[in-house]
């Protein structure tokens, strides 16, 4: 009680801010003076809105709403701005608070969120996983509708209680018999269903380069006619990748949060996102008011395949390159700037020349040199030089006669190859081969003298950017990883070399 005519409540939840939740306290005041109820603080439309909600929510859970009295309720800090339902059970629990219904001390050391319906029901909000994560962290007990419940139940240590009604709240405020704490749902990660790579008769390259992408986490390019299997390759990949570490699909959990669409059987399951060709630079990398995340976002620590590369916008692919480097996105609005997470493992694929057909000869085509140049021309140098491998895949008629039999499946033991190579590198860098620094290079892609003149003379031969030199080595030290050697020789730098399907395409055009 601040003075005989001000009572001030304090009540503390979260906002939701891209992937992380800043703490907001609630600060509710009844003071005398003419009936009224504001709520000051950088609120949105839906926080305001709230005023009506909580009013009904009392009054139809039986419990008495402060009448001829000036309600002032403060959303601290008072520059974040607030939207969304999320903050109308930690309203409606500190105006119960102010008025002397439930004692202060209750309050102390819980955050509330959820959003009321007019009889005092709890809905379920958006962004529950980063509140919670957040709240543990600080020592709290979160209370939050009971629809968010196996949302929240992912986490292995927390301090969690689920409600389904105001009512259920106060009792479990002011009762000596507390709602338990949730326990946490261990359920075991599944395995995608994406089939398996025995799928694919022949293209015995195109197979080897998903066992090189998986192993250490290489953007990779298809390049060959329709119909060869680009995209089946494509799908063959996520069944390669180790599930997701707790701590990684937490991560990955928090993004799928924010946008309402986390399933929390599937919290630690990479995914496939493949984005139509018309999509536009705003649903690929992020955007709307408030910034939400983007395709390359949604996956993170997952695979995003691009299909018929050069149909999307060139504005649109060249929005990829700073992603690429940088494994983030900044989001920035009138008001807003966010930053999420964009680790995701590009896949591509793409048809050599508007026809299709086009194997580096005029003959195969049925384009012309300046028709197939201003094709492939959507696609940008500086992004090309940030794709690991670009592969052929080309029509095989010798594999016609073949058929799909029955055998033993190999996704699972190219798994296995795979979790060991990354468990070789992270042991030894503490990371994967694909995310070296250019300044790690030299300690752990070293070359011998003849190794790297060999190379110096292919990336002048091919006319490769400094870039492309890096991701060569970092390709060989993927492979020598997967041959289980310590040193990268010249049969890994070969071998990496081999995967310049586009550029040596492209070397052939020009010199029609």
């Amino acid at each position: 009680m601040a003075s005989k005519t001000v009572s001030i409540a304090r009540v503390y939840t979260r906002a939701q801010y891209g992937i992380d939740a800043p703490l907001v306290c609630v600060e509710i005041a009844l003071a005398s003076g003419l009936p009224a109820f504001t709520i000051v603080g950088l609120p949105q439309t839906g926080v305001r809105e709230a005023r009506d909600r909580v009013r009904s929510a009392i009054l139809a859970s039986g419990y008495d709403f402060p009448r001829g009295t000036k309600i002032t309720v403060n959303l601290a800090p008072a520059d974040l701005p607030k939207h969304g339902a999320r903050y109308d059970l930690a309203i409606a629990i500190g105006i119960m608070v102010a008025a002397g219904q439930i004692n202060e001390r209750a309050v102390v050391g819980r955050e509330f969120y959820g959003e009321l319906t007019l009889n005092g029901e709890l809905r379920d909000v958006t962004g529950i996983l980063p509140a919670v994560i957040q709240c543990r962290n600080e020592g709290r007990e979160a209370v939050i509708p009971f629809d968010n419940a196996a949302e929240a139940a992912m986490l292995s240590q927390q301090q969690c209680v689920a409600a389904e009604s105001l009512r259920d709240v106060f009792e479990h405020l002011t009762s000596p018999t507390p709602i338990p704490y949730l326990q946490p749902n261990n359920i075991p990660p599944p395995l995608p269903d994406t089939g398996d790579i025995t799928d694919v008769i022949g293209q015995e390259q195109a197979k080897r380069a998903l066992l090189l992408a998986a192993a250490g986490g290489h953007h990779v390019l298809f390049v060959g006619p329709p119909g060869t299997g680009k995209t089946m390759l494509a799908q063959r990949l996520l069944g390669l990748l180790p599930p997701l570490s707790e701590a990684e699909g937490l991560e990955v959990a928090a993004i799928r949060s924010i946008t309402g669409a986390l399933k929390h059987t599937h919290w630690q399951e990479r995914v496939l996102r493949a984005p139509h060709h018309s999509c536009s630079a705003a649903a690929l990398v992020g955007g709307s008011s408030p910034p939400q995340p983007g395709e390359i976002s949604l996956a993170h620590r997952s695979l995003l395949f691009l299909d018929e590369l050069p149909e999307f916008a060139r504005h649109v692919l060249d929005s990829l390159r700073e992603p690429l480097e940088s494994r983030t996105v900044t989001i920035s609005r009138a008001g807003h700037q966010v930053t999420y997470p964009a680790h995701f493992q590009l896949v591509c694929a793409l048809n050599p020349s508007p026809c299709g057909h086009f194997d580096g000869t005029l003959a195969s085509a049925r384009a012309t040199p300046e028709q197939i140049i201003k094709y492939l021309g959507k696609l940008s140098g500086p992004l090309l030089d940030r794709i690991d491998m670009q592969v052929e895949v080309l029509r095989q008629p010798e594999v016609l006669q073949q058929q799909a039999v029955a055998s033993e499946k190999l996704s699972p033991h190219w798994r296995a190859a795979v979790v060991a190579a990354r468990q070789r590198q992270l042991e030894r860098q503490g990371c994967l081969n694909s995310e070296l620094a250019p300044t790690q290079l030299p300690q752990w892609c070293g070359l011998s003298d003849v190794d790297h003149e060999f190379l110096v003379a292919a990336i002048e031969q091919f006319h490769l950017s400094h870039r492309a030199y890096h991701r060569l080595l970092r390709l060989a030290r993927t492979i020598a990883d997967l041959a289980e050697q310590n040193q990268i020789s010249r049969p890994h730098l070969a071998e990496a070399l081999s995967y310049r399907a586009l550029d040596r395409l492209l070397q052939q055009l020009h010199t029609h």
